[in-house]
């Protein structure tokens, strides 16, 4: 009778089991109404995933801005060095290394100084050692080139300096051609100016000569006497 209810024991504990578990799954069937696929095909062949190498940047140089706006901005800074009566920068501030020829050397009382012609605005500046440019200065001034330091400013941020000469502008044959006729049309168009101005003071003296002649003309002519004097002549000769 024990074993027999002892069996009817087991049997009971086993049955409450396996409504345990079957309500435990039913509940787990419903909790998870949505389904997420895998990321992956489980059955493909893994492959790692490949990185694409980031472009690196190249760094350049800095270009300058335009002629008109770096002028704009040596004016504004002019006018404001004049209102807090500051001395003002100089014209060359504006200029570019590139953009200057050397067209000539000279000595004075200070030492040499230069002339330099900015190529986009087609005018002249005399300069001397520590003239400062857009871009650089001037370092020395040789008998037959200018020595610069040259800055350059990249877009990372440095800046490299190097040292650059500048030799004097040298004759130009064509415009030396071109201004040897001007010149002697200019010397042509002067010698007749000269030779018409000649003309005109030989008919003046001539016309001066002229005047004098009839007024002395006029002065050495016998004038007439009058019938009166006549008559009181004849009467003191009878006498």
């Amino acid at each position: 009778m024990r074993k027999g209810h002892t069996t009817r024991k087991l049997k009971g504990l086993m049955a409450a089991a396996l409504v345990a578990a079957a309500a435990a799954g039913a509940s787990a069937q419903t909790a998870s109404t949505s389904y997420h696929g895998a990321q992956r095909d489980p059955f493909a062949k893994f492959k790692p995933a490949l990185r694409r190498k980031s472009a690196k940047k190249v760094a350049s140089p800095v270009t300058p801005p335009p002629i008109q706006a770096r002028i704009d901005q040596y004016k504004a800074l002019k006018a404001r060095a004049m209102s807090l009566q500051q001395p003002a920068p100089k014209p060359t501030t504006a200029l570019t290394l590139s953009e200057i020829q050397v067209i000539g050397i000279t000595r004075t009382p200070r030492g040499y100084a230069a002339m330099v012609e900015a190529t986009p605005i087609n005018l002249s500046y005399v300069i001397y050692p520590g003239e400062q440019f857009y871009d650089g200065m001037l370092v020395a001034i040789e008998e037959s080139r200018l020595v610069f330091r040259r800055q350059t400013r990249w877009t990372d941020g440095r800046t490299e300096t190097a040292v650059e000469a500048k030799p004097l502008r040298k004759p130009n044959a064509v415009e030396d051609s071109l201004a040897a006729p001007r010149g002697a049309q200019a010397a042509a168009a002067g010698d007749k100016k000269s030779d018409l101005n000649a003309l005109v003071e030989i008919l003046k003296a001539l016309a001066a000569s002229g005047a004098q002649q009839g007024g002395t003309g006029n002065a050495s002519a016998p004038q007439p006497q009058s019938g009166a004097d006549d008559q009181s002549a004849a009467p003191r000769g009878k006498q």
